[in-house]
């Protein structure tokens, strides 16, 4: 129904046209006839006085006779070449001459956007530019040509979508970022001459267009149309798009931007101004009740249209859909999802992000140098994080319990150059939540089936897509248990992200552990299962962009989070990448060693599947079965094979979607005998796969990225270096009393800060937690890796400077002038050493009586570790805001500090056994599990501290409470073994004790 204007006082100010007027035409100047006449010339010469030139000095193209074999036999000269020169002159002008009869009849007929020439980009430019001028004095060059201009650009720009796609992607075009600025300098001029309000202009009269019947040889068209009423002639894709196949008063529709008809109606942008519109229905008693009829018939069709598009896209894809798996081959078409429309809007088009969602970290627009092939891996980045953080938290806890060398050491290494800005970019880009909910979906989904006793379906690939997840089958599979639904057609499952959030864990195999991301294509990230390509997968390019494909496979399936089990076999590549997954990573020297081994594991496996009577691995994953995991085998083989290597292959292949084994092969040649499916990485970084309907931007992990991911494993691995972990804190504070800081936060329990104000306001919680995470970070954080911390969404470059601008003001400057907050070299956002925390003087206090001066004097040691000790007053950052602080999973200091009050309380008691101290020594200890109550050691030492005492019946009460708080695990081997030796009879007496 038409929109009726709210009465508002700014809609009472706004300008109303109702009076029809004339369409205007432009009057042609002087500089239009001389346009004119040149371009004739220039036409004339081009048309006529090449050929004739050319048959005056050349000849005919064509030789007189046809003998191809007495060509082959003559020997080549000169004359040879300027007769195939000759023959390239005559073929690129008929090419010319067909672009210039192409745009000529296209300006005569009034169509605005002509047909192409194949192969004519620039040719049919410079046809376009001439024609245009030449035509410049009628009529129709205005809605031909927009402008003489644009003749330095190429064709391929004029083609594609300008306002819209300018302003979506920011710095990508010149072209489209120049039109969108125009665009955007005319709707505010058109803003400064009214003074409605945003809710007025959503809430005004609905105006429309009636196509004019051409006047002379002048035709109207969607450019003119948004030229006159819009400002700018660039913009006739809105009103396109807001009459794209809707029923016109003729029965026909609009499909494209260049065939409009007169009569035809046009539903107008909101800001659409001139005397010719019609606004309804305030100017409904000015115009014929025919043509009133009409427009509001038209009207009604707006809501309508958009969703019958769209059920017409589905049927199209759907019927595609049905004739790819129809055709039993051994290719598939891998289809992008489309996206449920945003609630009451109507429209199949993708959906645009929320408003919060559109500045992800991954879309910033500026990477601060950081490794773009990072940023915008959100799911490898998750992987690569979370099991670096694995590997940092093993390492610390084997070298606090002496596993390696006896030693021990608090502090993992700090990441430098290229290591230390990857580190960075994966906390910028990783998203876990992705992962988390990924996982959870898949698991869940395999969870309802087997409940509904249904198999697995064979998935090809998984779309991601604003948070919504879209399953592609290899063919249908009925209806999807809830709360999935279908999708597109039958061959789609979806899950909205809303339902995705309602999924808890569930003990479940992972269905689909194959699922890698490749790229992107608009807002949807792909992820193809190679477990279930029917055959191989061939990759060809250039040998580098070969490489950084496949590392960024092999890094993503080897610490992804929605896979349990595989085994990932690198062939030609990749030996140094074994160091991010040792159990899961396998590297072989040479094709013939792979054949020998995936002989066998076909055969293997085969054999199995028969015998448990699953006619594939994915039967085995559900049901009374799934005990069995059948995990899946990936092969990377980034050396081409020869010709027999590659048949071989191939027949291996050919079962291997049924056993779990994948294959992707790399070629240089594009030619791979056997491949099912076929990509291609080009040099601009796009993964092209014709025979799949997909162009992506490709998910790369290149060399030097790759390098510096490595060396942060390396690094975190605890037996790596000869002296494995440093045991020197990284910032170390002045313990003494002339080094009394000027602000002191307290992190260890409560968060309290000494020495400022309290900021006023709901940013008081940011700054608090951008203060907490510099100081648990005092080489300095990168400030992106600030952003993405404290709005894991995204924000826009203003928000943080300007969160950072009061984070400045707030922490003050020091009495010589210098700011608090500062800048380093690198650009990373580091604190002055007036600032400082209680746990940045636990680790001094600890590292000064273990390695400084309480080394060589006892009383200091004590002193220094009783001082500690009183700091600890809780676990990190106790009791902080519900849904703040996430970013602090990314980081071990919660590993960090239970260790470190747990070597502190050690040492004390220690310190107290010297001196046969008991009671002291078991006080420390006590005060030190309340931080690490599972901390072994400390319950190991407690045990010995009570055995001094001599007290039989109070070390039988601590076994038996030790025993309790084990459960059902039990006393670990190390207790167990000490209390044998100490209290020989505890299980009867635990036993009698009850």
């Amino acid at each position: 129904m038409p929109r009726r204007r709210s009465p508002s006082p700014s809609s009472s100010t706004a300008p109303r046209n109702r009076t029809p007027q004339p369409v205007r035409v432009r009057r042609r100047t002087f500089g239009d006839f001389v346009k004119a006449f040149l371009a004739f010339v220039a036409l004339a010469v081009l048309l006529v006085g090449v050929p004739v030139a050319l048959a005056m000095t050349a000849g005919w193209p064509f030789p007189e006779t046809f003998e191809p074999m007495e060509w082959l036999k003559q020997d080549i000269s000169v004359s040879t070449f300027l007769s195939i020169l000759t023959f390239v002159v005559w073929l690129a002008w008929a090419q010319f001459t067909a672009c210039v009869l192409v745009e000529m009849k296209a300006a005569l007929s009034g169509v605005g956007v002509p047909g192409r020439v194949p192969g004519a980009g620039p040719s049919q430019l410079l046809a376009r530019q001439l024609v245009a001028a030449l035509l410049l004095v009628g009529a129709t060059a205005a809605s031909f040509a927009p402008s003489l201009a644009q003749l330095g650009q190429t064709y391929d720009d004029n083609q594609r979508p300008t306002v819209a796609a300018a302003q979506q992607t920011p710095g990508l075009f010149a072209q489209q970022q120049e039109q969108a600025a125009g665009t955007a300098a005319a709707v505010a001029e058109q803003a400064s001459h009214t003074e409605a309000t945003p809710a007025a202009k959503k809430q005004g009269d609905t105006k429309f267009y009636r196509i004019q019947p051409p006047e002379g040889r002048h035709h109207d068209s969607l450019w003119e149309i948004a030229e006159r009423h819009l400002g700018d002639g660039r913009r006739y894709k809105e009103i396109f798009e807001l009459n794209k196949d809707r029923v016109q008063p003729d029965g026909s529709r609009l499909s494209e931007a260049s065939l409009i008809r007169p009569g035809w109606i046009m539903e107008m942008p909101g800001d659409a101004r001139g005397g010719d519109l019609v606004e309804m229905p305030d100017d409904a008693p000015e115009v014929s009740p025919e043509v009133r009829q009409q427009i509001s018939d038209y009207a009604r069709t707006g809501d309508g249209a958009h969703e019958q598009g769209g059920a017409q896209e589905q049927g199209g894809a759907q019927e595609q859909g049905s004739g790819d798996e129809g055709s039993g081959g051994g290719t598939a078409h891998v289809d992008l999802p489309q996206q449920r429309p945003a609630p009451g809007t109507g429209h199949a088009d993708l959906q645009r992000p929320a408003p919060d969602q559109v500045a992800t970290p991954a879309q910033d627009s500026s990477s601060f140098g950081l490794p773009e092939a990072l940023l915008t891996a959100p799911l490898l980045a998750a992987g690569l994080l979370g099991a670096l953080g694995h590997r940092r938290r093993q390492a610390l806890w084997q070298s606090a319990f002496a596993g390696i060398g006896g030693r021990r050491g608090m502090e993992p290494p700090t990441p430098a150059g290229d290591a230390l800005d990857v580190q960075d970019a994966l906390l910028v880009g990783a998203d876990p939540e992705g992962v988390r909910l990924l996982d959870r979906s898949l698991r869940g989904l395999a969870a309802s089936l087997a409940a509904e006793s249904r198999p697995l379906p064979t998935v090809y690939a998984a779309w991601m897509s604003n948070g919504d997840l879209h399953l592609q089958l290899a063919q249908p599979s009925g209806k999807p248990p809830s709360p999935w639904q279908l999708g597109q057609d039958q061959t789609f499952w979806m899950l909205a992200r809303a339902d995705a959030e309602t999924y808890e864990d569930v003990d479940t195999a992972a269905p689909y552990p194959g699922l890698v991301s490749l790229g992107t294509m608009d807002d949807s990230r792909l992820l193809l299962n190679l477990e279930s390509v029917p055959g191989i997968v061939s990759l060809s390019g250039r040998e580098e962009d070969r490489a950084a494909v496949f590392a960024s496979v092999a890094a993503e399936l080897a610490t992804n989070g929605w896979s349990d089990r595989m085994t990932i076999t690198l062939v030609g590549f990749g030996e140094d990448l074994t160091a991010l997954a040792p159990s899961r990573l396998r590297h072989l020297d040479g094709i013939e060693a792979l054949i020998e081994t995936m002989e066998a594991e076909t055969r293997q496996r085969r054999g199995a599947l028969g015998a448990a009577g699953h006619d594939s691995v994915l039967t085995g994953r559900t049901g009374p079965a799934q005990h069995t995991r059948w995990a899946p085998h990936l092969v990377l083989l980034a050396a081409e094979p020869s010709p027999e290597d590659a048949m071989t292959l191939a027949e291996l292949a050919a079962d291997a979607s049924r056993l779990g084994i994948g294959y992707l092969v790399g070629t240089g040649s594009g030619d791979l005998p056997g491949a099912a499916w076929e990509m291609e990485i080009t040099g601009e970084g796009r993964l092209l796969a014709p025979l799949l309907g997909l162009e992506l931007d490709a998910q790369l992990l290149p060399a030097a990225e790759r390098r510096a991911v490595v060396e942060l494993f390396t690094d975190a691995d605890p037996e790596h270096g000869p002296d494995g972990p440093g045991t020197t804190p990284p910032f170390l504070v002045d313990i003494s009393e002339q080094g009394r800081p000027a602000v002191y936060a307290r992190l260890v329990g409560p968060y309290e800060i000494i020495g400022l104000e309290t900021p006023d306001g709901e940013r008081s919680a940011l700054l608090h937690e951008a203060l907490a995470l510099l100081l648990l970070h005092r080489e300095g954080v990168h400030p992106r890796v600030l952003s993405s911390a404290l709005w894991p969404r995204g924000v826009t470059d203003d928000v943080r400077e300007a969160l950072l601008d009061r984070l400045r003001d707030w922490l003050g400057t020091d009495p010589d002038g210098t700011p608090r907050l500062r800048t380093d070299d690198a650009g990373r956002l580091t604190l002055a050493k007036s600032v400082v925390s209680d746990l940045d003087v636990l680790r001094s206090l600890y590292h000064e009586a273990t390695q400084g001066r309480g080394v060589d004097s006892r009383a200091v040691r004590g002193r220094l570790l009783t001082d500690a000790l009183v700091l600890v007053r809780g676990p990190l950052l106790a009791g902080r805001p519900e849904g703040r602080y996430r970013w602090l999973t990314h980081e071990i200091v919660d590993a960090q500090l239970p260790l470190l009050v747990a070597d502190t309380g050690l040492a004390l008691a220690e310190f107290h056994m010297e001196k046969n101290r008991a009671e002291k020594a078991i006080e420390a200890l006590n005060a030190a599990l309340r931080t690490a109550p599972s901390d072994e050691r400390l319950w190991n030492e407690l045990l010995r501290a009570t055995h001094a005492l001599d007290d039989p019946e109070r070390l039988t009460a601590l076994a038996s409470d030790l025993l309790t708080r084990s459960g059902a695990r039990g006393l670990p081997p190390r207790t167990e073994a000490l209390l044998d030796e100490l209290l020989p009879t505890w299980r009867d007496a635990v036993a009698a004790a009850g």
